[in-house]
């Protein structure tokens, strides 16, 4: 039977770097495992700089949206704010009308549209 080490994972996770180097100085099979752990940790090592090149573009791209709509905002409420007519109107609770908006309307406050066709 082959009894192997099995304190690899709890001295990793639960001691001091200290205790876990010399147990595995002394254990051939947590060493075997640190060796493994230490080839994973390079493989991640190498693609870390792929992964963390995404991570940036997806930052960029944020901030660029963030700008934009911050644009947009100042400038629709900055011509909201100057036009007083139309602002006094959303705020005071009036209903608009066609004429409120610019449009040519007849004394009943309908539309005014051109009988010649």
């Amino acid at each position: 039977m082959d009894n192997k080490c099995s304190k690899y994972e709890g001295l990793f996770i639960f001691s001091n770097n200290e205790t876990l180097q010399k147990h595995i100085e002394e254990c051939p099979d947590c060493q075997a495992e640190h060796e493994k752990m230490q080839k994973v940790s390079n493989l991640i090592g190498e693609t870390k700089f792929y992964y963390m090149s995404k991570f940036k573009k997806r930052r960029k791209l944020k901030a660029i949206c963030a700008i934009i709509m911050f644009m947009f905002c100042t400038t629709t409420f900055s011509f909201i704010d100057n036009d007083g007519d139309f602002c006094d109107a959303l705020l005071y609770g009036d209903s608009l009308t066609a004429e409120d908006l610019g449009f040519p309307v007849d004394s009943y406050g309908l539309l005014m549209v051109d009988d010649e066709i």
